[in-house]
């Protein structure tokens, strides 16, 4: 299948990294410096820089620039795509099609593994083109189709920006490894296995079920635990996912 990314920004490219391999990827940006280097990663892939007048017609079009540049961008736009899948956070579906052409409209919520294959995208839209939407991210990871646009929003500070809340908290036990006097490149590895191991449980258990079965009656995860309860981080990261979920509703307004 060929797929046309507008955009050519860190999303556009983690997405291209993981499609190439299953399909056959064009970018269009408006940097070509940019699009030159990302060719030079993957020379599997087409690159263009984006026309004034770029005709769209026909393209199965994933839409990747932020959110502040659809209406500059989309004025660049000719012609009717078969399908607009946007990746943009909290853009509505009526917003987009407004803004450009197309047979059928997608809102999709991908993250970051998408460059190894391994992202977790959350998809909503028009049902006529859920089967083409759902082959596409299956492609590069998991795929959830979602029957709101609300719904999608709240995947989007789960899925879309948990990476970033994850990776903070990959930090923080590798730097408390090495402040308790372990080697920094040590702790990075323990802390990519733990991750691994934890996620491969995840698929199978409760949370609530492998903390309990981790943490012995007076052992050190209760000890460590009840210091996580006692600063808050389970609030921290509710509230983390609503103020990312009400950021998303922020962006849909403008």
């Amino acid at each position: 299948m060929k797929l046309t990314l507008i955009g050519n920004g860190i999303m556009a490219q983690s997405l291209a990294r993981g499609l190439v391999k299953n399909h056959e990827v064009e970018i269009i940006g408006r940097d070509l410096d940019k699009l030159r280097n990302i060719q030079e990663k993957m020379p599997q892939i087409k690159i263009k820089v984006l026309d004034d007048h770029e005709d769209i017609t026909g393209k199965n079009v994933i839409f990747c620039v932020k959110p502040y540049a659809l209406q500059s961008v989309s004025a660049r736009l000719t012609g009717n795509a078969n399908v607009l899948l946007s990746i943009l956070a909290g853009t509505k579906l009526e917003t987009l099609r407004k803004q450009i052409k197309s047979k059928y409209y997608i809102r999709t919520m991908p993250n970051i593994a998408a460059s190894v294959q391994n992202s977790m995208t959350t998809i909503t839209g028009d049902n006529e083109a859920k089967t083409l939407a759902m082959e596409i991210f299956n492609s590069i990871g998991q795929a959830i189709w979602v029957n709101t646009e609300n719904q999608l929003d709240i995947a989007t500070a789960v899925a879309g920006s948990g990476p970033a809340f994850l990776a903070l908290v990959a930090e923080a036990l590798a730097d408390g490894a090495v402040k308790a006097g372990l080697e920094r490149h040590l702790s990075t590895q323990l802390v990519q296995g733990l991750f691994s191991g934890t996620a491969s449980l995840l698929k199978h258990s409760h949370p609530a079920i492998i903390k309990d079965s981790v943490m012995s009656p007076g052992g050190t995860t209760a000890a460590g635990y009840g210091k996580l309860e006692e600063h808050g981080v389970r609030n921290a990261m509710i509230k983390a996912v609503e103020e990312a979920y009400n950021k998303a509703l922020e962006l849909g307004k403008k």
